[in-house]
C-alpha cells in the first residue's frame, strides 16, 4: 500500500473543525485548532496557542503545513512500520509536532514508543524509544481520538541519507526562456542520477538529443561515462527510422547487452505529462513488439496528474509506470553508498508503481 500526501490531507480534513486538539506529548501544554485544509494536498492552515499563558485564539497568528511537508511525511510511512516524524524532517519545519498530532488523531494513525538499538563498544542494548507513528490501515480507531500501540518493534536507527550532485550548469543554448531555470536545473539533476543508476546497474543510457549540451561535474552530460553518443549505434533504435524520430528527444532511455531496452523514461517536471506520453508512445508504435518498461519520472507532488494522463485510453498499451523523484534519489543514494551488483533489473520494479487501472 502507497499513502499519498492527498490521502493525509483527505484523513486530517475529516477531523472536526469546531473544536480543539492536544498534542501527544502531553508536557507539550497548548492546543491547535484547524482553520482551513486545502485538498488534494495541502496546506493545511491552523492557530496553536496556550491558554495557561493567557493566549486565546483571537491572539494566535494563522500558520500553515505546507504541501512539500506532508509529503515528506507520507513518502515515509508503510503499512506498520513506526516513523519519527522528527527525524523525518529534522530542523526543517516548526509545525512538524502539529502535522504529527493531528495526523494521529485519524483512525488509521497510532502513536507508539518502539525500543531502540544502542551499540557501544560492540556491545547492542535496548532502551527505551522516541515517540514514533505507526500506520495501521487495518485497525481503525475513533476518529478525532488519539490512541497508543503497544509494540514489539525496535529501531536501529542510521545517518540520515543525503543524495549529493555536483554543479549543474546551464548553457544558454538548453535552456527553455519560458521555463523557471530552477526547475530545469532539478530535471536535469534527475537526469544525472538516472544516469549513475544505469550505470551502476550495467546500462547505457541514451540522453534527450537537446539535454546533452548540460553541464554536469564540468563536463557536458553528453560526454559522461555511460552515456550512449549517437543512437544510431543502437541496433534496436536504427533498424527503424521512424523509432530513431521519436526516440532522440525522449528524456532517458536504457540499454543493455545490445538487444534490450530496461526503461524508456520522461522526466516530467518542468513539462507536461502528456507529452511525454505521447513521445513514449510514438516510440512504441514505431517497434510495437519490443518489451521495455514505460516510466513518467516526476515529483512526488505530481502523483496524481501522472496517474490521470497515463490512463487515458491512448495510453494505456504502454502500462505506464510512475517513478517519483523520492524513488530515483532512494535508489541513487544507494548506489552512491554502496556498490551493488549481481541483481537483475527487475529490481527496478521495486522503486516504481505501476500506474494502469488506478487513478491516484
Amino acid at each position: 500500500m502507497k499513502l499519498t500526501a492527498s490521502d493525509i490531507v483527505a484523513y486530517i480534513d475529516q477531523l472536526p473543525k469546531n473544536r480543539t486538539y492536544t498534542y501527544i506529548n502531553p508536557k507539550t501544554k497548548g492546543i491547535i485548532k484547524i482553520v482551513e485544509v486545502r485538498k488534494p494536498e495541502g496546506p493545511i492552515l491552523f492557530k496553536r496557542y496556550n491558554p495557561n499563558k493567557g493566549e486565546t485564539l483571537f491572539m494566535a497568528k494563522e500558520e500553515s503545513i505546507s504541501s512539500e511537508m506532508v509529503w515528506r511525511v507520507a513518502n515515509s510511512f508503510f503499512p506498520n512500520q513506526p516513523i519519527n516524524i522528527d527525524r523525518i524532517l529534522g530542523g526543517s519545519y516548526n509545525t512538524r509536532s502539529v502535522l504529527e498530532t493531528l495526523i494521529a488523531h485519524t483512525p488509521q494513525f497510532y502513536y507508539c514508543y518502539p525500543g531502540r538499538i544502542e551499540s557501544i563498544r560492540s556491545k547492542s542494548i535496548i532502551k527505551k524509544g522516541h515517540k514514533h507513528l505507526m500506520w495501521c490501515p487495518e485497525n481503525p480507531h475513533v476518529l478525532g481520538q488519539m490512541y497508543k500501540t503497544e509494540t514489539d518493534i525496535v529501531v536501529s536507527e542510521v545517518p540520515n541519507v543525503d543524495v549529493f550532485y555536483d554543479r549543474v550548469f546551464l548553457p544558454e543554448e538548453v535552456i527553455d526562456t519560458e521555463l523557471d531555470i530552477n526547475l530545469q536545473r532539478r530535471h536535469s539533476q534527475i537526469q544525472v542520477a538516472l544516469i549513475k543508476i544505469g550505470q551502476q546497474l550495467g546500462f547505457r543510457t541514451w540522453i534527450a538529443q537537446n539535454d546533452k549540451g548540460v553541464i554536469y561535474n564540468n563536463k557536458p552530460v553528453g560526454e559522461m561515462d555511460s552515456v550512449i553518443r549517437s543512437l544510431r549505434d543502437e541496433q534496436l533504435i536504427s533498424a527503424f527510422e521512424e523509432a530513431y524520430n521519436a526516440a532522440k528527444f525522449i528524456d532517458c532511455i536504457w540499454f543493455k547487452n545490445g538487444n534490450l531496452m530496461p526503461a524508456v523514461m520522461e522526466v516530467e517536471h518542468s513539462t507536461g505529462v502528456r507529452s511525454g506520453l505521447t513521445r513514449m508512445k510514438d516510440l512504441q508504435n514505431a517497434i510495437p513488439s519490443f518489451l521495455t518498461r514505460y516510466v513518467i519520472v516526476a515529483p512526488d507532488e505530481d502523483r496524481n496528474k501522472v496517474f490521470k494522463e497515463a490512463n487515458r485510453s491512448q495510453f494505456h498499451s504502454l502500462d505506464v509506470r510512475y517513478f517519483p523523484y523520492s524513488a530515483v534519489e532512494e535508489l541513487y543514494s544507494l548506489c552512491q553508498r554502496r556498490k551493488i551488483q549481481g541483481i537483475t533489473e527487475k529490481f527496478l520494479d521495486s522503486f516504481m508503481e505501476p500506474t494502469f487501472g488506478l487513478i491516484g
